[in-house]
């Protein structure tokens, strides 16, 4: 396979116009691109003090936790991360009782350390195997014979890498399959809930104040990793210790200012900014308006029953916010992308290539068609994007259906025969999951939105994709949604928890009986049946088609501008971006400074608002201004906003000084720059973080926990 002589390169609105703030780097290739343009913008340490095999170096302090980055603070395994990163298992622990979303939570020692659910993952390595793969490619390959060999190839390289220790590895494709990239892991199961601060501080302004600027949030967690015989990873024991680190990060309270030079070094999630004009207009206008529309609805009722009943709020607060968080970079991005003019730009950019194309016979040979068969592609997709975003956010984003859903294997193994003890593991599992399941229902809330998701289904999907069930509906119910959803949830067991538990606790043919013929069982099963046969299989092998597009697309664009360095679009894998603290001018007449302060928490207070909320204790230390050694000329820095490419994944992200030192955690984007995940604006992306100083302000002085910061390398001067 013809190997790819330029590898990264900056993308701009067209990609192709350098900016010097956009681009999520691999921290491996800094000394070949990137470490100058730092040093220039105020940087000044090397690439090896980034990221380095032969010495500790800062990737030694960052952690991937769940599906967020952490970074360690101390010699004894303390870790940094977002509130809301920690937010489940926070949950998981809080109760009517001991509400530790609403009160927050405090370790007064190490024995009083909650278990959590998350791992902490250290990357030891990364790679470049580009070569040991494509070499065992060839032209004559189909795209589905490519994509095997490259599975086959890359396991092997995984099993290699990895033979006779205890990491773990992953190769990870780049430009959708022009470079590939192993990264080896190490990975820690004992990671423990430390600290956490009240939700009115750690999740201050709730889902008004998401994804916006101004911002007052305290988004910050404390959890430790721990590890066992020889600071090995072991599953949780109340006999392992504190991990000690190869590194760890200083704190520093001497502050940001604007133009100061910025570094984020974590895990973005998912970027796509080769994205074709035909994707982007069907994003705009056909996906994002509907999904938005259908998380209203959900919204709408789970908040109402949240307002009326505190143990309703504690089960709902994780869900609510996970919804709101989609709901709301949804609207941001389709705004984003508007103002940008973001289809015009992609075409532009499409016919300035048809032009290089047609410029040359074999050009045109290698790349004449590709732009007729995206739009090609794109037209069959376009019919299965509504059914299938309905399908996920209306019928499966009902509570109860995707729970039955979750038994259709143990329905599978008793009709394979598969035997008692394999049935009784799955029943096992099944048992672990009803558990958490009902921990966290309500079922007038799954009642409410089963009658509103069934019927905004029913009226906005074509009926070639409606599932079996909407026939007996039509037939029984006359269409009657109300009468419908009080027949399913009258019949069905999957709404009682001691039901559910006695079925499992004696799987017999049955109880296969009984929950084959569960209402909400046979919804479930109809839908996922349905959408297995009419919309999967299509869309998978429509996307596999457009993988192959867009990697022959991505090696054009390099092709057409060989001087210029493509920045590779995040994959979770680890990445440094930089910049500078900044403002911006949102709009016109408009001008966001780079920094909030504790002032403007008690111009939001609000007890009458659960996220407006102050608590006492801070309004206390605010009056008093006993702000310690971390206020400034008699006010507290709270947040700052900087210029850093940031994406989903970066949250718990630390923030960098020109030093190598602690200045934030990042945990947002403005709102109006959320469309960066597809097109960057370097006017108006910013990411958002908690200021370190408010972190160790509100450690000490509201929470009285100053022991943790015994831990910590401070640098005040």
């Amino acid at each position: 396979m013809r190997k790819l002589t330029v590898l990264f390169l900056c993308v701009s609105l067209n990609i192709g116009y350098v900016f010097s703030d956009e681009g999520m780097w691999l921290p491996l290739l800094l000394e070949r691109y990137n470490i100058s343009k730092m040093q220039e913008k105020g940087f000044k340490l090397s690439a090896e003090d980034v990221y380095s095999i032969n010495q500790a170096s800062i990737k030694d302090a960052i952690v991937r936790i769940g599906g967020c980055t952490a970074v360690l603070v101390s010699d004894e395994g303390l870790i940094l991360t977002n509130h809301h990163c920690g937010y489940g298992v926070i949950q998981s622990h809080s109760s009517v009782e001991n509400d530790y979303l609403t009160n927050g939570f405090w370790a007064k020692d190490r024995s009083q350390e909650l278990p959590g659910t998350q791992t902490a993952a250290f990357l030891v390595r990364m790679e470049d195997v580009t070569d040991k793969i494509l070499d065992e490619l060839n032209e004559a390959m189909s795209e589905r014979e490519r994509q095997l060999k490259v599975i086959e190839v890359a396991r092997k390289i995984e099993t290699e890498a990895v033979r006779d220790t205890r990491y773990r590895a992953g190769v990870a494709p780049f430009y959708y399959g022009n470079q590939y990239f192993l990264f080896i892991y190490d990975v820690y199961e004992d990671v423990r809930l430390v600290g956490a601060p009240p939700s009115a501080i750690g999740k201050f302004g709730g889902d008004t104040d998401n994804w916006m600027w101004p911002r007052h949030t305290g988004d910050f967690t404390y959890f430790r990793i721990y590890a066992g015989e020889n600071n090995e990873p072991a599953k949780y024991s109340r006999d392992n210790t504190p991990y000690k680190p190869k590194k760890f990060l200083p704190l520093s309270i001497r502050g940001v200012h604007e133009g100061d030079f910025t570094m984020v070094y974590g895990y973005p999630g998912t970027t796509q900014q080769y994205l074709t004009s035909h994707a982007v207009k069907i994003l705009t206008e056909l996906s994002n308006p509907h999904k938005i529309r259908l998380r209203d609805n959900r919204l709408l009722v789970m908040g109402r029953e949240m307002e009326k009943n505190p143990a309703v709020r504690i089960q709902y607060a994780s869900k609510y916010a996970g919804v709101a968080n989609a709901w709301k970079r949804w609207i941001g991005e389709s705004n984003g992308l508007a103002r940008l003019n973001a289809v015009q730009r992609k075409i532009d950019l499409e016919n300035q290539f048809t032009a290089w194309v047609n410029d040359s016979p074999e050009r045109q040979l290698k790349y004449g068609t590709l732009l007729d068969e995206f739009t090609g592609i794109y037209n069959e997709l376009e019919h299965y994007t509504l059914p299938r975003d309905y399908n996920r956010e209306a019928l499966m984003a009902i509570e109860g259906v995707a729970f039955a859903g979750r038994f259709q294997n143990l329905i599978a193994l008793f009709e394979k025969n598969e035997g008692e003890e394999k049935i009784q593991v799955e029943a096992n599992r099944l048992k672990s999951i009803t558990k958490a399941f009902f921990k966290d229902y309500y079922q007038p809330v799954d009642r409410e939105l089963f009658e509103i998701l069934v019927r905004e289904y029913y009226f906005n999907i074509s009926t070639e994709f409606h599932p079996d069930f909407y026939a007996e509906f039509n037939k029984k119910f006359k269409g009657d949604y109300s009468r419908f959803a009080n027949h399913v949830y009258s019949k069905t067991v999957f709404t009682n928890k001691a039901k559910v538990e006695a079925l499992l606790n004696h799987p017999t043919k049955k109880s296969l009986k009984t929950i084959h013929k569960d209402p909400l069982y046979v919804i479930a099963s109809q839908t996922s049946e349905m959408a297995d046969k009419k919309i999967n299989r299509q869309v998978a092998v429509l996307e596999f088609r457009l993988n192959g597009l867009y990697r022959k697309y991505t090696a054009g664009l390099m092709e057409m501008h060989p001087d210029k360095i493509f920045f590779p679009d995040a994959n979770r894998t680890l990445r440094v971006a930089y910049g500078h603290v900044s403002g911006f001018t949102p709009r016109d007449g408009v001008y966001y400074k780079n920094y909030t302060t504790l002032a403007g928490i008690m111009e939001k207070d609000n007890p009458e608002i659960y996220d407006y909320d102050v608590p006492s204790g801070l309004k206390d230390l605010f009056n008093l201004k006993d702000y310690g050694i971390y206020g400034v000329d008699g006010t507290m820095p709270v947040a700052f906003i900087a210029t850093n490419h940031t994406s989903g994944g970066n949250s718990g992200s630390p923030v960098i000084n020109a030093s190598g030192q602690l200045i934030g955690l990042n945990f947002d984007r403005v709102w109006e720059g959320t469309m960066s995940d597809i097109m960057f604006d370097p006017e108006m992306c910013r990411n958002i973080s908690v200021d370190i100083r408010y972190v160790l302000f509100l450690t000490e002085k509201f929470a009285g926990a100053g022991h943790l910061l015994d831990e910590m390398t401070i640098i005040k001067e």
